[in-house]
């Protein structure tokens, strides 16, 4: 298997590399970068190319490692008792499988997406290490072990909001997404919208590079938010002389709330505009 890309994703060349070494070297790839820059689409990405099942397990904060092999229904099974179901006999018709026990038994190699583990409790990513390395685990109600019978291509994404443990990183290859630079984001651009015309397209870079440039931002606007906003100004036919003031002074653009999702670094731009008026 080697993954090339798809038309639907922009990978960059280090980026195609870090995913072929982690399918090379049979271990799970672990990205970090910022929110939006694409690490989840990857996952999606590389099954569809190399034509394989994806599972998604997507981490909140009371996700435990437990539940990724099964879980246990024992109020499912206590009803079945109560209510004088034959099944309640076998123990195994309670035993939800998880996505890693689908993944191990699947008839054909998969692409498993552990989405923002860094969500989860400390012991999390440590929980989850004999299963990732072994590719194996028992059932302790049932007495069976389940092997995989094909290892999985394992993503594992991060948005760095907590440090993930020195024993799971090594058992983990490791790629940042660096934010794209315009040539990139415009390719990116054209894969999603590709009749948008020129003009409008070098006007909405330059906001959109010119706000991640703001001193102070809490959050700087996103791949994905440019992409919201560029849908939104072709929909409202906005103009691509609508995004500077005539004089080439620096105004408020049109739909800023497509970029700027809090009312500080909205107020913040906005004074920012303002003095920059008043000063030129």
């Amino acid at each position: 298997m080697r993954f090339e890309g798809t038309q639907d994703y922009v990978a960059t060349a280090d980026l195609t590399l870090a995913v072929n070494a982690a399918i090379t070297l049979q271990r799970p790839l672990l990205l970090k970068g910022e929110p939006g820059t694409g690490k989840t689409m990857l996952a999606e990405e590389v099954a569809r190319a190399l034509g394989l099942p994806l599972l998604q397990w997507h981490i909140k904060s009371t996700t435990k490692a437990q539940q990724g092999l099964y879980e246990y229904d024992a109020v499912s099974r206590l009803r079945d008792s109560q209510l004088g179901e034959d099944r309640v006999r076998d123990i195994a018709n309670y035993i939800v499988k998880g996505v890693l026990w689908q993944a191990f038994e699947a008839d054909t190699p998969t692409v498993v997406l552990i989405d923002e583990i860094d969500k989860a409790d400390i012991e999390f990513p440590n929980d989850l290490l004999r299963e990732l390395d072994r590719m194996e685990f028992h059932v302790y109600e049932t007495r069976q072990t389940v092997r995989a019978r094909h290892r999985p291509l394992v993503f594992i994404t991060s948005n760095n909001e907590k440090e993930l443990p020195d024993a799971f990183l090594r058992r983990c290859f490791f790629h940042y997404i660096r934010f794209p630079d315009r040539d990139t984001m415009q390719a990116i651009v054209d894969v999603h919208f590709p009749g948008l015309k020129k003009a409008l397209l070098a006007e909405a870079l330059e906001v959109f590079f010119g706000l991640r440039e703001v001193p102070g931002l809490k959050k700087k606007p996103s791949t994905s938010e440019l992409l919201d906003w560029l849908k939104l100004l072709m929909a409202e036919d906005i103009p691509p002389e609508a995004l500077k003031a005539r004089d080439n002074k620096e105004i408020v653009p049109p739909l800023a709330g497509a970029l700027l999702k809090n009312e500080q670094d909205l107020h913040l731009f906005e004074r920012l505009v303002m003095m920059a008026r008043h000063n030129r």
